[in-house]
């Protein structure tokens, strides 16, 4: 059974391939914390049971990846971009910390993980927690904190698998008429 979930349909979220990654990376989470996903997906239509479901997963398994994913899923089609930008900045601490990286992904390098290695699953779930970090700011408001995230994944990724150029471009017609 994948540790990986599936909640709602429609818009696209920066962690889709993350799921991948979650599965992946999912030794070790504990067969409750995983009733409780396989729980939140089924009820999802009702947010409030299918929260609380999560939450016990959270508590069974605080640090796992694919509870975190199921947890940032779940806010981001739930529109409670808010909270799935806790969930991303939690992702890419749990990804730094796993990586033996600085927690403060701003002090990031290219060479401190195998970031050009698109089959490094840990370096890979860095990338992507990231671009979901940058995508939410976009999303918020927070264009300047947006802007660094999607900097800072091009230095990290320069052949731009993750994608983070489509950000940048989103970022760089703001504010331009279409006709321009």
């Amino acid at each position: 059974m994948s540790p990986a979930i599936e909640f709602g349909e429609g818009e696209a979220h920066p962690l889709d391939d993350a799921l991948l990654t979650a599965a992946l990376l999912g030794a070790g989470l504990p067969e409750k914390a995983q009733r409780y996903l396989n729980l939140a997906a089924a009820t999802y239509q009702n947010a409030e049971v299918a929260e609380t479901h999560l939450i016990k997963a959270r508590q069974e398994a605080p640090d796992h990846a694919a509870v975190l994913i199921g947890l940032y899923r779940f806010y981001f089609y739930k529109n409670r971009l808010e909270e799935t930008l806790e969930i991303a900045e939690l992702c890419i601490r749990k990804a730094a910390r796993d990586l033996g990286l600085r927690e403060d992904w701003r002090l990031v390098s290219a060479h401190d993980a195998a970031f050009g290695d698109f089959g490094a699953m840990l370096p890979r779930f860095f990338l992507f927690s990231l671009k979901g970090y940058a995508y939410l700011n976009m999303r918020l408001g927070e264009m300047d904190e947006a802007r660094a995230a999607v900097w800072k994944l091009l230095e990290l990724d320069p052949t731009d698998k993750i994608g983070a150029k489509v950000l940048q471009g989103v970022l760089d017609r703001m504010g331009q008429d279409d006709d321009d």
